[in-house]
């Protein structure tokens, strides 16, 4: 009965860990999960975990330090100084020009396989997009994010859950004759690396999103969770996200890796690729269950960045400018439009350079990442945190060698680099 009443109340409590699944379950698992496992193999379950393993504290402290204070984190850093708001603020800014423009792209790549419109430019469908996602989210807010995504998430988990079975009970594709098994530790492979560690299970400076959520959770909740119920809500998505990334990995691994197939940097012929990947082991009965499955995958993703994207920099602009009321005000709804129309504009004018744009983004992410983490970690470590909610020992252990094992990837990806 204990068991049961548990499950409800976990149930009851998804929010913020159910949003950060969706934001991560995009481009680093349904792309870079698949295209690790599709050229390097079983062996990318290594990197996926230990992106997983050492960036855990750095997220869950977001959960920790506002279900104490009531706070966001994002003001946390201001009472540690105005330099670590202005750092974060900066942050925000390349996640504002790059992030969710390479989403919508990839997005109107999956919308443009599902309906065939293959005359139709990118950026018309992302436009489109925009004008939806907006609509749905100045209306339905943070309520129908959650209630949306809970029905999103679940479908999703049964249908990979599914397909990984299938893919594992037909066995591994045969490889083609005089394959080489590809070299990781050369300047593609850990390049590569960079990209699915940095965005592996979503960018560190996420974790001021999930701080958010989290306020809007206790607003739209007549109870607010404890902090342990808060905790294992957030685990339940979090480790979601991890198992999820495995299972994309492993579809590439059995369906594609041995057999020299490309996979396209073209949003609309990866789209294409990607369902055909999955079908070819289902049959093709199933093409339009997978197409709508990862079309609803990254449209949830969209949705989710989209709101917190505006949500932390309303955030910052509110505490950078207290006096402005506007900003308090209508700040969310102008900043949600302002968005659109900043990414149409990024995928309209580069779209040929969306390739650039996104790894400077994924270098500023994950070079910066460590720093992240250090600044989450004095804020539940300050005077506002009791000592018994503070990270016991052991959680503080793993955000120093999450934060030194970032570091030194950084540093060696720098050096690569520069020469």
């Amino acid at each position: 009965m204990s068991m049961l009443l548990s499950i409800k109340k976990l149930i009851k409590n998804l929010g913020p860990g159910l949003l950060f699944a969706s934001t991560a379950i995009g481009t680093s698992h349904l792309v870079l999960s698949t295209k690790a496992g599709a050229q390097y193999g079983w062996v990318m379950v290594f990197p996926i975990l230990l992106a997983n393993i050492f960036k855990y504290p750095f997220f869950e402290f977001g959960i920790r330090y506002t279900n104490i204070t009531n706070k966001t984190l994002i003001e946390g850093y201001l009472d540690r100084g105005k330099a670590y708001l202005i750092f974060y603020a900066i942050i925000t800014l390349f996640s504002t020009f790059t992030i969710l423009a390479a989403l919508y792209v990839v997005t109107s790549g999956l919308l443009i396989n599902l309906f065939q419109l293959t005359n139709t430019p990118v950026s018309v469908v992302a436009g489109g997009l925009f004008i939806i996602i907006c609509i749905l989210l100045i209306v339905g807010r943070y309520k129908f994010l959650e209630i949306s995504l809970k029905y999103v998430i679940s479908i999703l988990f049964l249908a990979l859950l599914v397909t990984t079975i299938l893919v594992i009970a037909n066995g591994k594709v045969t490889a083609v004759e005089h394959f080489k098994t590809p070299v990781i530790f050369n300047e593609v492979g850990i390049l590569f690396l960079i990209g699915l560690m940095g965005w592996m299970p979503t960018a560190v400076e996420a974790s001021g999103w999930i701080s958010l959520w989290s306020i809007e959770k206790f607003k739209n909740s007549k109870q607010k969770p404890t902090l342990k119920e808060a905790l294992q809500e957030f685990k339940f998505g979090y480790f979601t996200t991890a198992i999820l990334a495995i299972f994309f990995m492993v579809i590439g691994w059995f369906t594609l890796y041995g057999t020299n197939t490309e996979l396209s940097s073209s949003a609309v012929v990866f789209a294409d690729q990607l369902v055909q990947l999955f079908t070819a082991n289902i049959g093709s009965w199933a093409y339009i269950l997978i197409a709508v499955a990862a079309f609803a995958t990254m449209f949830s993703t969209c949705i989710t960045a989209h709101d917190a994207i505006a949500r932390v920099s309303v955030d910052i602009l509110t505490l950078l400018f207290p006096k402005r009321e506007v900003i308090k005000n209508k700040g969310f709804s102008i900043g949600i439009i302002l968005l659109a129309i900043i990414n149409f504009m990024v995928i309209s004018i580069f779209s040929a350079n969306m390739g650039l744009l996104v790894a400077m983004a994924t270098f500023v992410s994950f070079v910066m990442a460590p720093i992240i983490g250090y600044m989450n970690l004095k804020n539940v470590m300050s005077h506002e945190i009791p000592e018994t909610d503070r990270p016991n020992r052991n959680l503080q252990l793993l955000t120093y060698l999450g934060i030194i094992f970032l570091t030194l990837f950084s540093i060696y990806y720098c050096w690569m680099l520069l020469f």
